[in-house]
């Protein structure tokens, strides 16, 4: 693990129910006087803001990105946002991605495949974006601090990511109250994600002292809250674990990177209509499996191998040093969640070479505990159909 670390995050992180309320102020503050928002699907959550800004002086546009957000999104929403000297993204993970990307284009100009990686170009922004707001309504993403946005590229089939420090946002400003009314469906996949990345940067060979610390107090969260707030205790309590574990995930998987579950995710969720959270949920326990399994068969000195007996405590509360009680505690949370697998998505058999080849390529696989053969890959597929 590194004895040496850097950490980098949002320059200003805001965090508390009723929170949101501080944003026309936020605007005030940072001298803004033309604002796009980027939404969800539905407008309507933001009207009230878009009157306070605009009773303040500001001019304010709107930009819907309904479902997940594409390169084609994102060249629309910089067309629509020219001029703009703040982006606001408000909802879930696909506005604020959205969002993210479009301030780095207004800042850097060109397309977002001139920036993409793996799939694109892969230049380096050379430029700061325009300032950037994120206001997360969902739970899942930890988008609201990361670097990067994860963009749908139809032409290649699969998602791939437009990554800088430059895209860091300027304010993290993260309500807990938004969650409220979330469909069950996203409450589901959200959570379920946002538990796969405080996992994932655990186990990361990149994991640092403070990524560590993060983990624990998100494991820690989700684990207690998770199913009850998917089942039906979703109260204020709960919103505050589910809303503190996303922003830990995701202040985590920034700095460590993540693994083969999103590694798998990013071709997975371009080449089927498969949610993000959904798919992560449905590899999370093979993952963990056949890792440990290899690392015990080609890296039995790695201090990570001891990591998977912590992680089952933190999950279980057992002082047990089981690594394969997570594995069990995950399979069951999964059922008690009714989590499909992936053939419910369409994921077939015959489907698994050309998704194990697209995953290897991965950025998130590069930070996986220890480096997968192609058929422990095809078995994680396998065995999470």
């Amino acid at each position: 693990m590194n004895a040496g670390f850097e950490f980098a995050t949002a320059t200003r992180i805001i965090f508390g129910a009723g929170k949101s309320t501080l944003l026309p102020s936020l605007v005030k503050e940072m001298g803004a006087r033309t604002v796009l928002f980027v939404t969800g699907k539905s407008l309507n959550r933001v009207n009230h803001l878009v009157s306070a800004l605009q009773s303040q002086g500001s001019e304010c546009r709107t930009y819907s990105i309904d479902g997940e957000p594409t390169v084609e999104h994102v060249r629309k929403g910089a067309l629509h946002a020219a001029g703009c000297d703040l982006v606001i993204g408000f909802g879930g993970g696909s506005a604020v991605d959205g969002g993210k990307a479009i301030a780095a284009l207004l800042g850097n100009g060109g397309d977002p495949m001139d920036y993409i990686e793996v799939v694109g170009k892969g230049h380096a922004l050379t430029r700061p974006s325009v300032p950037f707001v994120a206001v997360p309504t969902t739970a899942g993403t930890g988008s609201e601090v990361t670097r990067n946005a994860v963009l749908g590229v139809p032409e290649a089939q699969c998602k791939a990511s437009l990554r800088s420090p430059f895209m860091l946002p300027t304010v993290a400003l993260v309500d807990p109250d938004l969650l409220s009314g979330m469909p069950p469906d996203v409450l589901r996949a959200g959570a379920l994600d946002a538990l796969c990345q405080n996992i994932e940067p655990f186990l990361s060979i990149s994991a640092n002292p403070m990524t560590d610390a993060l983990c624990h107090e998100g494991i820690l969260r989700s684990a207690r809250s998770l199913r009850r707030a998917c089942l039906g205790g979703f109260d204020a309590s709960a919103r505050d674990d589910l809303a503190l574990a996303s922003l830990f995930g995701g202040l985590a998987l920034a700095n460590a990177g993540l693994g083969a579950v999103h590694g798998f995710a990013a071709p997975l969720g371009g080449m089927f209509n498969a949610p993000h959270g959904a798919v992560c949920a449905a590899l999370l326990a093979a993952s963990l499996e056949v890792n440990h399994r290899a690392l015990a068969l080609r890296a039995t000195g790695s201090p990570i191998i001891e990591r998977f007996a912590t992680l089952g405590s933190w999950v279980t509360g057992s002082t047990q040093q089981d690594p394969q009680a997570v594995v069990r505690w995950v399979r069951s949370l999964c059922a008690d969640l009714a989590v499909p697998g992936l053939g419910t998505f369409g994921v077939q058999p015959q489907d698994v070479p050309a998704v194990v080849g697209k995953a290897k390529n991965a950025s998130s696989m590069k930070k996986n505990p220890i480096v997968l053969s192609d058929d422990e890959l095809s078995e994680i597929l396998t065995r999470s159909l």
